[in-house]
């Protein structure tokens, strides 16, 4: 599976933004679909999950502010940001099965 992210770059405190991550197959046919996080200096960590079924599943403290989606006619999901804070900083990467990843997309919070 190929992935391919968009939709990242520099926005203000208090902003929003949508990436996107573009699927090279059916979405519906893959278990797992994940958006992950990594800040400068930091490990990789798990933002938001939706499974096949639509069930989603967020990391801790991002619930109110991150929301996953996904479109399957366009084999897309995505990652709603609202109220970004400096520490939403980092690069978004996509997953697929917890095997296949995107090349990651940098957002930037700052004012």
């Amino acid at each position: 599976v190929q992935l391919s992210e968009s939709g990242g770059g520099l926005v203000q405190p208090g902003g929003s933004l949508r990436l996107s991550c573009v699927a090279s197959k059916d979405i519906l046919g893959i278990y797992v679909m994940s958006w992950y996080r990594q800040a400068p200096g930091k490990q990789r960590d798990l933002v938001a999950q939706i499974i096949h079924n639509g069930e989603t599943w967020y990391g801790p403290f991002l619930k109110d502010r991150f929301t996953i989606s996904r479109d399957a006619s366009k084999n897309t999901i995505f990652l709603q940001i609202n109220n970004v804070k400096p520490e939403d900083t980092g690069t978004y990467y996509c997953n697929a099965e917890n095997q296949y990843w995107g090349q990651g997309i940098q957002v930037t919070v700052s004012s």
